[in-house]
């Protein structure tokens, strides 16, 4: 495997996650799996294949956007109607980082 069980940990440990032996032997097969991968793609010959400037398909311009109409803004009253815990002027969330 290209990725070792320490790696796989230190992943987890700057995104705050708290892995199981079992989770720890899943995310290392599934990210060597990911290289696998990678390195299938390095393998593909690109040479005279032009670089894509646009992934949708061939329309017109607009066929695929909506027009472009200023509209109101939703406003900081609509957009905390709903909170939980609406704060003055934010959205209050639980505190998730404890180090």
């Amino acid at each position: 495997m290209r990725i070792t069980e320490q790696q796989v940990r230190y992943v987890a440990e700057l995104a705050n996650l708290k892995l199981t032996e079992a989770e720890v032997a899943k995310f290392q097969a599934d990210l060597d799996g990911i290289l696998e991968h990678v390195e299938k793609l390095r393998e593909i010959d690109t040479e005279g294949v032009e670089p894509m400037a646009q992934v949708l398909f061939e329309a017109d311009a607009a066929a695929t956007l909506r027009a472009d109409v200023p509209v109101p803004p939703l406003g900081s009253e609509a957009a905390l109607a709903n909170a939980p815990q609406p704060g003055p002027g934010y959205f209050r969330v639980p505190r998730v980082i404890e180090r």
